[in-house]
């Protein structure tokens, strides 16, 4: 008897708890969106041969939408829901990822690179699935159909690079000799693809590109072939870890310093500092899309205190910041496809959500500020770039030193040229 009274009890306990707990689950997220959710698929390549970007990057994507769900309420008090999945820097894992995207009803997709982009755009267009790539190359979105550059590409930082050094390093007479060193991806391709319909242009001559792999432990030998031709400049599109062993292989040949190098983006980061040296990457150029990490913008503190609280190894990394921005500019196409498009027209996942997505988010985007962290995102008819500006920096001191203001990478349009349309 005594028992059978105990488990009376206990039930009744059981059940008040769970009476009083139920509007707590009913008013999660605020308002009467309850449980409602914002799907975003979300590829990263946090292992493989891009980790050291990777992880940074998947951090600050997360990072950041724990601190639009948390302390903002999400979006419009639809939370927004982050399939993560690393694409470790390989196609097969790629066209997974993205089948599941689709397969899981996200919204959009993004990637962190060309190359992971490369890996599944085809896919992506031929059904009308929305993507925004943070590190973009020409190849991405030319010409322009369903993907999204968040900021300038690889070939615009070419550009960049190359109308900087002309103007300000550059003291000969005639053309610059220069020497491409490029990954053998959409990385390196970006930077591949401007030279060659911009270099007559802008005055330089292309002597020399090279090929590498992610994994390369040496370019000794490309670079013998390329100190035989005697550059002026050396430009290297690539992630940091292969640049970092371009440049020590450049100071040991004894051609840096000396010949003037350049980076694009994706290596102008604290990783490159790290794996190569400060006192061997001491000097090297290079260009990056955001500000810097000391910088009095509105959009810092906010990322500082999540890196400090959660990563406090991605502080001043330029990927972190990158991505963080990212996941602004995520929240900002929502906000923009709710002002014109029902929830529930949302929440299907399929192609009519899609194209809604498409038409009143990522095209309705008009000088949205990303918190300073970037330059302004807008879309424009028939440029798929949404951030259309960088800036120069250069190692100074173990540190990225910015050396220009915003500089607005013109329009290419690669479409222009045979060559390009028949790769």
């Amino acid at each position: 008897m005594r028992n059978k009274k105990l488990l009376i009890i206990a039930s009744l306990l059981c059940l008040a708890l769970l009476v009083t707990a139920l509007p707590l689950a009913g008013g999660c997220g605020g308002g009467d969106t309850g449980s409602k959710t914002l799907k975003v698929g979300i590829m990263t390549p946090h292992t493989g041969g891009a980790a050291e970007k990777g992880v940074p990057l998947r951090d600050a994507n997360l990072d950041c939408i724990k601190y639009i769900n948390d302390e903002l309420g999400g979006v419009n008090g639809y939370l927004i829901e982050p399939i993560n999945l690393d694409s470790q820097y390989k196609a097969d894992q790629s066209v997974i990822n993205i089948d599941k995207f689709m397969n899981d009803r996200c919204l959009f997709f993004t990637t962190s690179s060309s190359t992971e982009m490369g890996f599944v755009q085809e896919i992506a267009n031929r059904n009308g699935f929305p993507g925004l790539v943070a590190y973009s190359s020409p190849s991405n979105y030319h010409p322009p159909l369903h993907i999204y550059g968040q900021m300038p590409d690889y070939g615009d930082d070419w550009t960049a690079f190359t109308q900087y050094y002309l103007e300000n390093i550059w003291e000969g007479t005639g053309k610059p000799r220069m020497a491409l060193m490029v990954l053998n991806n959409p990385t390196g391709a970006g930077a591949t693809i401007a030279a060659r319909a911009m270099a007559d242009t802008l005055g330089v001559e292309i002597i020399a590109t090279e090929e590498h792999t992610t994994s390369t432990i040496s370019e000794m030998e490309a670079l013998t072939r390329v100190k035989d031709k005697n550059p002026d400049v050396i430009y290297i599109s690539s992630t940091p870890k292969p640049a970092a062993v371009i440049i020590q292989n450049a100071k040991d040949l004894g051609m840096y310093p000396g010949v003037t190098i350049g980076v694009c983006h994706a290596a102008m980061t604290k990783a490159l500092i790290d794996l190569g040296g400060a006192d061997v990457v001491e000097g090297v150029y290079g260009v990056f899309p955001t500000v810097s990490w000391d910088e009095d913008v509105p959009g810092i503190a906010k990322m500082k205190e999540y890196a400090e609280k959660l990563h406090p190894s991605d502080l001043n990394n330029g990927d972190y910041m990158a991505a963080w921005a990212q996941s602004l500019v995520i929240a900002e196409i929502l906000k923009k496809a709710l002002e014109s498009v029902d929830y529930e027209v949302l929440a299907k996942g399929d192609k009519e959500a899609w194209e809604a997505i498409e038409k009143y988010g990522f095209q309705g985007l008009d000088g949205y500020d990303v918190g300073g962290l970037q330059s302004p995102v807008s879309y424009v008819t028939g440029d798929n770039r949404l951030g259309r500006s960088l800036r120069i920096f250069q190692v100074q001191n173990g540190a990225m030193a910015v050396l220009t203001g915003w500089v607005e990478a013109p329009v290419v349009n690669y479409e222009d040229f045979d060559w390009f349309m028949q790769k």
